[in-house]
């Protein structure tokens, strides 16, 4: 069922959803709303078996500045809902664990400003492209608070290593498209009106993947970064094989590649 939402939009393009933020006067500054919206749109991906894959980008000339200081001031404790013992900083740190637990891969379409809770909507996403305009900050130690904060701390080092980590967390420096590429936090550096373009060759990639396939391969992957051991990956990567091996969706891959055609799989 469509569900209509004012702070972002979502487009339906057969099995990809493309989630707009949607505030660009405010450069898609967080908003209370917009995290009511962003919390219920996640929600409901966990048993929404029809989108397999989801972009998430933000209108106008910025991804995303972060919070949104004047529209938080501007609320009443009463007015912020419950977020599990620690109001709005925990509901707002609902929508990224959502964001890793939905079963549908994320790719995040950056351009212009990541900044603060911004810059962990890019984090949190699985694949990353950047736009050439794009700049990233850890904003949160700039306004007297941890950059410990929305998931940096956990996403960051695992993506760039801790050293790149701490000095970006540390200063709440800038790094823009071309050192994010460096260090791997980005897959790909291409004119802001190519986004849309370039992030086409990666869905049709993933489209390929049987249902089943792509949703475990996302879960065992985060599964797997967390593992305590090579034992207990593999462990996940067994279960995962015998579960889509068990599909007729197995068969139907097997064939197509033997036949050099692609897959007509059917939902799993």
């Amino acid at each position: 069922m469509s569900v209509r939402y004012n702070t972002i939009t979502v487009e339906k393009r057969g099995a990809v959803d493309w989630l707009t933020l949607n505030r660009p006067e405010a450069l898609n500054a967080i908003s209370v709303d917009m995290v009511r919206e962003l919390d219920d749109y996640f929600g409901r991906l966990y048993h929404d078996r029809e989108t397999r894959v989801v972009v998430m980008r933000g209108a106008g000339r910025a991804f995303c500045a972060g919070l949104d200081i004047k529209d938080r001031a501007g609320r009443s404790p009463q007015a912020i809902p419950f977020g599990g013992g620690f109001g709005f900083q925990g509901y707002l740190a609902g929508v990224y664990i959502k964001m890793r637990r939905c079963p549908q891969p994320i790719v995040a379409l950056v351009h212009g400003a990541a900044c603060g809770g911004g810059f962990s909507f890019a984090l949190a996403s699985d694949i990353r492209i950047a736009g050439e305009s794009m700049r990233m900050n850890a904003a949160f130690v700039k306004l007297g608070l941890s950059a410990c904060d929305m998931g940096v701390s956990y996403f960051l080092p695992r993506l760039v290593g801790v050293s790149v980590a701490s000095e970006l967390m540390l200063t709440g420096r800038f790094i823009h498209a071309p050192r994010a590429l460096a260090t791997g936090l980005i897959s790909e550096v291409v004119p802001d009106h190519q986004l849309e373009a370039a992030a086409q060759s990666y869905l049709d990639e993933m489209l390929l993947a049987s249902p089943m396939g792509l949703r475990m391969t996302k879960e065992g992957l985060n599964m797997a970064v967390d593992a305590a051991s090579l034992e207990a990956a593999m462990a996940i990567e067994n279960r995962n094989q015998l579960m889509t091996a068990a599909s007729p969706n197995f068969a139907e891959g097997m064939q197509a590649f033997l036949e050099k055609r692609p897959p007509r799989y059917i939902a799993d």
